[in-house]
């Protein structure tokens, strides 16, 4: 990936230093060799690491990583000794100006999350905002993505798909979440917990009850599950499951775009439910119709003409 580089002088370095980014921790300057290589890891098969984040590995000066026994194994499987350092969601908002100002000062670092893409629902995300922040030189490598394969794997016809990283833990939140998506025309992907997998099909089949889902369990390993069917009966599958012992295995879940009736559907649910608003608030008398208007478009979404209409039919 290209960067816009900035330069930085030595008494210009130190100075951003001592400003507090810093903390005054920085060595000698050898910008020209320092940067941070986010490493993409399997998400399952150790076959599927590419041989750039191989080479990055072997280049690098250390190696950063969300769990440093995950990362261990990973280079002990290919022959690769590295300083590891944990970097996780607990240490990242003291680390990352650390990190990128050892980069800066001519370190190479790679950083690795568990599995994946990193920067996708993990630190990784933090260190590049902290490299643009200051102009410090990065790559990213691609590589496997939980998310993109199971968007394939789903089997889902659409062209596009939303990737909404973790649901919410609780129920109503999910719902919101849910709801608020609803009439999005692609395919929704998320990422969860074995531990929460049934109640998350929980609240689909209530919010997306004639929709399609398609549970992704352990993908590219070898117990990999593709499990598709309507919305309610993997609810019901997979509370069976838990209640049996537990579901085990990392997890993407891919719900399918909504039809055309569904959206039709869902339409002319909104117009009725502004309908009666618009009622509601003519009867109380307090506000101008110009101001029920605006309530009605800001509430639902819906146009001006929309809501003048509503208002003039009541």
């Amino acid at each position: 990936m290209a960067v816009k580089k900035r330069s930085f002088g030595a008494a210009s370095f130190l100075a951003w230093a001592r400003d507090g980014a810093g903390r005054g921790i920085i060595p000698a300057m050898n910008t020209s060799a320092g940067k941070l290589v986010l490493c993409p890891t399997p998400i399952g098969n150790l076959g599927d690491i590419t041989l750039r984040t191989l080479d990055e590995l072997r280049a690098a000066d250390v190696v950063c990583a969300e769990d440093t026994r995950v990362t261990g194994k990973l280079l002990a499987h290919f022959d690769i000794e590295k300083r590891l350092e944990r970097l996780d969601e607990a240490t990242i908002s003291k680390q990352a100006d650390r990190i990128i100002a050892r980069v800066l000062a001519g370190e190479r670092i790679a950083f690795c999350s568990d599995a994946g893409m990193p920067g996708v629902s993990d630190p990784g995300s933090r260190l590049i905002a902290a490299a643009q922040a200051v102009g410090a030189p990065y790559e990213v490598l691609p590589g496997a993505s939980a998310a993109a394969t199971a968007y394939v794997a789903s089997g889902f016809a659409d062209p596009q798909y939303y990737f909404g990283g973790f649901l919410p833990r609780k129920d109503g939140e999910r719902k919101a979440v849910l709801s608020a998506l609803a009439s999005l025309r692609a395919s929704l992907v998320f990422y969860e917990s074995p531990r929460r997998i049934a109640d998350s099909l929980a609240v689909v089949a209530e919010v997306f009850p004639t929709r399609e889902v398609a549970v992704c369990r352990e993908l590219t390993k070898r117990h990999e599950e593709i499990f598709r069917a309507c919305a309610p009966d993997a609810a019901a599958e997979f509370a069976r499951r838990d209640a049996e012992g537990g579901v085990k295995g990392e997890i993407a879940l891919v719900i399918c775009p909504p039809t055309e009736a569904e959206l039709k559907g869902a339409a002319a649910a909104q117009v009725a439910s502004a309908a009666d608003r618009a009622g509601e608030l003519i009867a109380a008398g307090d506000l101008s119709h110009k101001d029920i208007v605006s309530v009605l478009r800001k509430e639902f979404g819906i146009s001006r003409n929309e809501a003048y209409a509503l208002v003039h039919e009541r």
